[in-house]
């Protein structure tokens, strides 16, 4: 089994890598009200003494009132248990290690994201995640990496919903495919997806409309455009991404669930991890649904979209 050593990580990338610290900032900040009510409680339950039946039992709705669930938990506390007893674990120092490494075992044996170029990733989600937002934040992200990206306004159903694009599309500096509003969404990303060829694009990032289960028609439009993508980009690298809201909690297990089943989901963008105390979530999405989160939001910048780092996370929460 692989080992982890958990350090300040803000200090090795600050002192060792030079980098800029605004978005690990953010995302240690963002995540406090998880950390710091899962640490009080914790050192609550530590003082008790021994590692009793008790004390998991105290363990287990710690963990599950920090969002992650009653099957992950469960995992956890089995994992966690029977390395206590292998161990002689006298801090709670070491026991948090132990419990970091249980949980880093979890967010690393998922399923991989493997970017390979040229990549279309079309996103999905229910209404207000901010899956708009997100193909802004990862057009620059990919600009960044040096990638020639081009956005498609798939949604053709929220009014002004192109237009909001288009703006992204202007402050990323990349090009956007868009038709009127009502136009055939499909018919959009097919036109989309001709230019990119033409054009030799690297990143080709698809926005669709916001839609629950309940809406038919949406949904087997949603269908209609992954076919789309499906064919015309056979020979490349297709990603679907869901977008979450990270304060949602449990429900957003449902909403991937959901989805993974209408159209299958390869990866997650969590955001809003600024403004929540829900940040266990990640964890039970992983575990149990074996969808691998690529990408975290911290904020309303440009910047604030970077790829989800499991140790990081892990720092930040625990």
């Amino acid at each position: 089994m692989a080992s982890f050593i958990f350090v300040d990580i803000i200090v090795v990338r600050k002192v060792y890598l030079g980098e800029d610290m605004g978005f690990f900032s953010k995302l240690f900040g963002g995540l406090k009200k998880t950390k710091d009510a899962f640490a009080n409680k914790l050192s609550m339950i530590f003082g008790k003494g021994e590692l009793t039946d008790e004390f998991f039992d105290d363990l287990e709705a710690i963990l599950i009132g920090s969002d992650m669930g009653v099957q992950t938990t469960q995992d956890i506390i089995a994992d966690v248990r029977q390395k206590c007893k292998k161990s002689h674990i006298k801090t709670q120092d070491e026991f948090k290690a132990i419990l970091k490494e249980s949980i880093a075992n979890i967010l690393e044996s998922g399923k991989k994201f493997e970017a390979e170029y040229p990549m279309a990733i079309m996103l999905i989600g229910v209404n207000g995640v901010g899956k708009t937002t997100s193909i802004g934040k990862l057009a620059h992200y990919y600009t960044t990496q040096k990638k020639d990206v081009l956005m498609i306004a798939g949604d053709t159903f929220r009014a002004a919903a192109s237009d909001q694009l288009t703006e992204w599309a202007n402050r990323a500096k990349v090009r956007i495919v868009k038709q009127a509003e009502g136009a055939d969404s499909a018919s959009v990303v097919f036109d989309g997806l001709k230019s990119a060829k033409a054009r030799g694009t690297d990143v080709v990032l698809i926005d669709t409309a916001g839609r629950l289960h309940n809406k038919t028609n949406l949904m087997e439009e949603l269908k209609k455009i992954d076919r789309v993508v499906e064919k015309e980009w056979s020979e490349v690298n297709y990603k679907k991404f869901i977008v979450l809201d990270a304060t949602t909690g449990q429900n957003a297990l449902s909403q991937v669930k959901y989805f993974n089943e209408a159209v299958g989901i390869d990866g997650i963008i969590l955001t809003k991890l600024d403004g929540t105390s829900k940040g266990g979530i990640v964890i039970p999405i992983v575990n149990e649904l074996n969808v691998p989160v690529v990408f975290v939001g911290v904020g309303e910048g440009i910047d604030d979209l970077q790829p989800f780092n499991a140790n990081e996370f892990i720092d930040a929460i625990i």
